[in-house]
């Protein structure tokens, strides 16, 4: 045989490999419901992030005739517990594994009372087109009908889906997949409790494959974080009729670098809160304007005058959203107009 026909032999075999591999797929591990046990298979009452990844994966086998899958433990913790130095570390782990060790996505599993606000982040952090989708459950590991095993499932599924790619970060539960920037828990035990709001479901998983219903749109610039040791201290201040003082000025004192205020109806203050708002702005906090109302957008120059008190409208972001996006405009301006400008281009 010649050296010719040998070498065109090695790289038939090493096309038709590559042709056959599997997709490289990660899933890190939080901690949350999905690792969760019960007392009992009928017991509501559960001790979260007690299963580790491997068990987690060994429960699910058929992920492995989707995808090549590995797995990493970043932390085993209640959702309820999730803080910023752990979205710092997920954040830089999944642009390593989709920029530098080659893998084609990222599934996190989490908890589900916070996964809103983790899926958000990570979609203005993750600097990559490669799917990065969020599973948990609303059942502990070991409940019946437990819907861990399925999200897991359906997660790998919907990454090794093509169309998946350039969709930024999703959340999948129950079959459901639902953009970061608009996914909220909405309620409290039910298993369909993930929802989109007004802009719906991106799509859902069936038979193995993400099914989508538009074209992908995915931020072209995200927030780079990687040098980024410690984010800016941002509270939430939550409105309501005859709303006390106290919490606002609490913040103040404790010199936060930004204050989200959960207003009522389009973002509106009770008259004390307003004052100390403004007198926060003096001070050179960042106020941004939510509504505690769970739809619609909280607009620009309402019926509060924000140009003239230099606050932020959040828009079409929720308090627990706009917070997060507040802190990280907070870590390249403190100017408000630029601020601004960021809540309405992401």
């Amino acid at each position: 045989m010649t050296k010719k026909i040998l070498s065109l032999l090695v790289l038939f075999v090493l096309v038709a490999t590559a042709s056959f591999a599997k997709p490289k797929v990660r899933i890190i591990a939080t901690g949350g419901t999905i690792a969760g046990v019960a007392s009992s298979s009928t017991n509501s009452a559960y001790n979260a992030g007690q299963v580790g990844i491997q068990t987690l994966i060994n429960a699910v086998p058929q992920i492995k005739d989707l995808a090549d899958v590995s797995g990493e433990q970043l932390c085993n913790i209640g959702s309820q517990d999730m803080n910023n130095g752990v979205w710092l570390q997920l954040a830089n782990r999944i642009n390593q594994l989709l920029n530098n060790e080659g893998y084609d996505g990222v599934l996190v599993t989490h908890g589900t009372d916070t996964m809103e606000e983790t899926a958000f982040f990570l979609s203005l952090t993750v600097c990559s087109d490669k799917p990065v989708i969020l599973v948990g459950s609303m059942r502990p590991s070991n409940a019946i009908s437990a819907d861990g095993p399925a999200n897991v499932y359906n997660g790998v599924a919907a990454i090794v889906t093509p169309s998946s790619k350039g969709r930024g970060v999703q959340v999948c539960m129950n079959s459901q997949l639902f953009d970061a920037k608009y996914v909220f828990k909405s309620h409290t035990t039910s298993l369909d409790t993930f929802t989109g709001g007004e802009n719906g479901a991106n799509g859902y998983v069936y038979n193995g494959e993400a099914k989508y219903f538009d074209s992908p749109v995915a931020l072209d610039e995200k927030f780079d974080i990687s040098k980024v040791k410690e984010l800016p201290q941002v509270g939430i201040v939550y409105g309501y009729a005859n709303a006390s003082p106290l919490p606002m000025q609490a913040f103040i004192n404790a010199k936060y670098d930004g204050i989200v205020y959960a207003g009522v109806g389009d973002g509106n203050f009770y008259k004390d809160t307003f004052d100390e708002a403004v007198k926060a702005r003096k001070k050179g906090i960042i106020i941004v304007r939510s509504s505690r109302v769970p739809t619609g957008a909280t607009n620009l120059n309402a019926e509060v005058d924000d140009n003239a008190n230099e606050f932020v409208a959040s828009l079409g972001l929720n308090p627990q959203k706009a917070r997060i996006m507040l802190m990280l405009a907070l870590t390249q301006t403190k100017d408000w107009k630029k601020i601004q400008q960021y809540f309405l281009e992401y």
